[in-house]
């Protein structure tokens, strides 16, 4: 028997045409695909989360495809990054499952980037909404790519749900001159620098 039951999906898309100055040549486009699902695990304590975490990939792997999509295209990701809210009577670490599942699945759809995916976890009640960070696929330290989304959804996480979401976007903030290290200039290829 399935350890993921879906009770609803949820895309969320924030396409930033002006910040201020000229508009971009091209709108900045974020996005947010997120799943809730009933807890496996909810008020009780499980020593074994692994068999979760791995049957996770799965839905990780739907939610990046569908972002890839929304994208337009693996070779237009530019920042990702992933987030879990755990309804109130589960804990932490039903959140961290994503790290793996979350990280590995986006790492798969686009051919293996090297940064880490950043990521925000919390246990809350439904409505709850958090900021979700972002930065460049290939390199951590690309100032101009630190970014962030809301997501949240407004009768989600129930107490026995868990609310999953994985972030892309198009490219770094509109207008950025902060200095630091380019895109262009990303050498190492160590997902750092």
């Amino acid at each position: 028997m399935s350890l993921i039951a879906i009770r609803k999906r949820h895309l969320i898309v924030e396409t930033t045409y002006h910040e201020n100055g000229p508009a971009p040549d091209r709108p900045l486009k974020l996005a947010a695909a997120c799943a809730v699902i009933r807890n496996p695990y909810a008020g009780r304590y499980e020593p074994d989360l692994m068999p979760f975490m791995a049957e996770l990939r799965t839905l990780g792997r739907s939610l990046a495809e569908e972002l890839v999509e929304v994208i337009g295209g693996k070779d237009r990701v530019e920042v990702y990054s992933k987030a879990a809210i755990v309804g109130i009577n589960g804990e932490m670490e039903h959140g961290a499952v994503w790290h793996e599942a979350g990280g590995w699945a986006m790492r798969s759809v686009l051919g293996e980037p090297k940064a880490m995916v950043p990521a925000v976890k919390a246990v809350a009640s439904a409505g709850y909404r958090v900021m979700v960070p972002v930065h460049y696929v290939h390199a951590s330290y690309v100032r101009s790519h630190f970014n962030s989304i809301e997501i949240g959804i407004q009768d989600a996480p129930r107490p026995d749900e868990i609310l999953f979401a994985l972030v892309m976007g198009d490219g770094g903030r509109v207008h950025s001159r902060l200095g630091g290290l380019l895109k262009e200039a990303v050498s190492v290829n160590d997902g750092q620098r």
